[in-house]
């Protein structure tokens, strides 16, 4: 069942259009200083000619629709809910629009993440992670017992986890929905590591009265040495891992009215997608529950390359949705260039930027980057080389280099407002993120 947008989720993400754009927030005009979001959105400018400074990102309105869409209709095709991971954009509007696109809910890895959910009215919130934080399990105690709608799931792997979080919950009127974690195995990452652990977990659960087992999870992307075998062979665990929980009553007398199975990066989906057409009939429905988040811009680089659209194409493509414009500013020999866009700017910690296009500061035109490649990034400074043939001989100081990133999660989080950018360039919105 997807989750709707109230009118206090709409409120508050409709007041972001309120803030005053000023210093905070890089790349956007100097003589915007004192308009409100809304008011400068509203003025429609070119990203190129309106005053916007370098380095700016862009994302394009046209493939964020597109991944929208996609994601909605293929979790619809496959019977799957849908909570995209919010960690990725971090942006209430892009959530917003997640919801209005089917979602049951909102993925976070951190309660501060649940803490900006909850300011923009998330009543829906998955958070895959084991919550151990006293001051963090009270805050979420006390947003249970105000908002009787508030439904949040979060994982448990360990018996010392169990009983810290009944230790930091006790007296609370409405107990902590969880999730027993497996493991995708040895050297994964977190998760209880055999099914004993997870039945032992699930036991002492049972015995508390803070917290109310509703199900199994775990995260396919942790699979050692994962391939097509290995991940499907991982997610048929975990199905049946929820079956002999509900063999065994550890679903009954809890007032759950379904049962809870979760899984789903963005490298995978497609085997969830199989794996989960396969669950039994258990004693309740299941809430077939799918998490991918970094769909929602793509990339250029890493996802581009392990998306599970690349093995079934008849589904559809995702479309790369960032794009980041930086300016030569220095171009010491007829090889080499720099740029003004660095660390502090782009993802780095999977792949270099991609030079895609150059633009031309004489005339404005666009032209393949051919020639030019990123070779490294200083704090502020990225590094190019420029090959003979294509645009490389003639990339002058001044020029607009625009490059494709890869990894979403590291490219987001170092930008407070970007840019929603049409394909002529006009400018039709601003995203705001809270990292």
């Amino acid at each position: 069942m997807a989750a709707e947008i109230d009118s206090d989720t709409a409120d508050a993400v409709g007041s972001l259009a309120l803030e005053t754009v000023d210093h905070r927030f890089k790349a956007l005009p100097p003589d915007a200083t004192g308009l409100t979001v809304g008011a400068l959105a509203a003025e429609r400018r070119n990203l190129f000619t309106g005053g916007f400074t370098t380095p700016v990102l862009a994302l394009s309105a046209e493939s964020l629709g597109h991944n929208l869409t996609l994601l909605e209709t293929y979790a619809e095709r496959h019977g799957l809910a849908f909570a995209p991971h919010g960690k990725t954009s971090m942006s209430p509007q892009l959530f917003a629009r997640q919801l209005e696109r089917g979602a049951w809910g909102i993925t976070a890895a951190m309660p501060h993440q649940a803490r900006v959910y909850r300011a923009y009215g998330i009543q829906r919130i998955f958070l895959a992670n084991e919550v151990v934080d006293a001051p963090a399990l009270r805050w979420l105690a006390a947003e249970l017992d105000a908002d009787p709608d508030f439904r949040f799931v979060c994982y448990v792997d360990s018996l010392r986890g169990v009983e810290l979080m009944d230790e930091a919950l006790r007296g609370v009127s409405r107990p902590l929905d969880v999730v027993v974690e497996l493991a995708a195995g040895e050297g994964a990452r977190t998760g209880a590591r055999t099914e004993a652990e997870c039945a032992a977990v699930a036991d002492a659960v049972a015995a508390t009265a803070t917290l109310r087992l509703v199900g199994v999870a775990g995260y396919e992307g942790e699979v050692p040495q994962a391939d097509d075998e290995r991940v499907h062979a991982w997610l048929r665990r975990l199905v049946a891992l929820a079956s002999e929980f509900d063999k065994a009553g550890r679903f009954a007398s809890t007032g759950l009215d379904e049962i809870v199975i979760s899984a789903g990066g963005s490298a995978w989906f497609d085997a969830v997608a199989d794996v989960f057409a396969e669950i039994p009939s258990l004693s309740l429905p299941v809430l077939k529950l799918l998490r991918s988040g970094a769909y929602v811009s793509h990339d250029d680089g890493h996802y581009r390359h392990l998306t599970p659209f690349n093995r079934i194409p008849d589904e559809g493509a995702l479309q790369p949705a960032f794009r980041l414009w930086a300016q030569v500013v220095s171009r010491p020999s007829p090889t080499q260039a720099f740029i003004n866009a660095g660390k502090r700017d782009a993802a780095y910690d999977l792949d270099l930027p991609e030079a895609q296009v150059v633009r031309s500061a004489r005339d404005g035109s666009i032209r393949p980057a051919t020639g030019i490649k990123v070779t490294g990034l200083s704090d502020q400074h990225g590094w190019l080389t420029t090959e003979e043939g294509g645009a490389g001989p003639e990339l002058e100081v001044g020029d607009w280099v625009g490059m494709g990133l890869s990894h979403p999660c590291t490219s987001f989080d170092k930008w407070q407002l970007i840019p929603l950018v049409q394909g002529d360039g006009t400018v039709i919105d601003y995203v705001r993120t809270f990292f």
